[in-house]
């Protein structure tokens, strides 16, 4: 059973949805004994980052995160918005993240040019992988669906799983035992992020 949260911001069917197609069972609750329980967590998310923190603070949701995440190290997946949320600021907003990676996470083109490309970056893209991990096949090709306008700036160099090019190369996903966090949209990435949802599902 995967337990996606619901505090307000993200596209909690697609995820169902997706799920469903792969033979996994899940459920949507704002509930805090429920996510206290759960087996394995998402995180999605889509729109400010600010309102996300609000809304997890708000709904109570903040202690049993961290708890069952940082305490009893249950896997758990950020999806765009909700992975911006795993970090410990972000340019957009004011309020600190919920830190449990160490990371910020930055508007494009805020440290770097961009040579006149657009934000938000849409579309799909190609992933390179930085270090194996359970969630991609090594060797095999990743390509993604992505609308966003911020990315993540990681602390540390073994943090960084997968990298894509808008510009320059940014991190598009970091994982840190059992804490992954994912800048683009599995959900909307066809068989490439069935796969990938399967592998989440999967983990132990």
């Amino acid at each position: 059973m995967i337990t996606i949260v619901d505090y307000g911001l993200g596209n909690l069917g697609s995820i169902a949805n997706m799920l469903r197609k792969i033979g996994v069972v899940s459920e949507s609750t704002s509930d805090p004994a429920r996510i206290a329980t759960a087996e394995k967590l998402i995180l999605p998310g889509v729109g400010a980052f600010d309102n996300g923190m609000e809304n997890l603070a708000r709904l109570g949701l903040i202690e049993p995160l961290n708890q069952r995440v940082l305490r009893d190290k249950v896997p758990v997946l950020g999806i765009c918005l909700g992975a911006q949320l795993l970090t410990r600021r972000s340019e957009e907003g004011k309020l600190p993240g919920l830190g449990w990676i160490e990371a910020d996470t930055i508007r494009f083109f805020s440290r770097q040019p961009g040579a006149g490309l657009k934000v938000p970056h849409m579309g799909w893209n190609d992933l390179s992988l930085k270090k194996s991990s359970p969630l991609f096949a090594d060797g095999s090709e990743q390509r993604f669906y992505f609308v966003h306008s911020f990315h993540f700036s990681c602390d540390q160099a073994e943090d960084p799983l997968a990298a894509a090019t808008y510009g320059y190369e940014f991190t598009a996903a970091f994982s840190r035992g059992n804490v992954f966090g994912v800048q683009f949209h599995p959900e909307k990435s066809h068989k490439f992020g069935m796969e990938f949802l399967r592998r989440f599902a999967a983990l132990q």
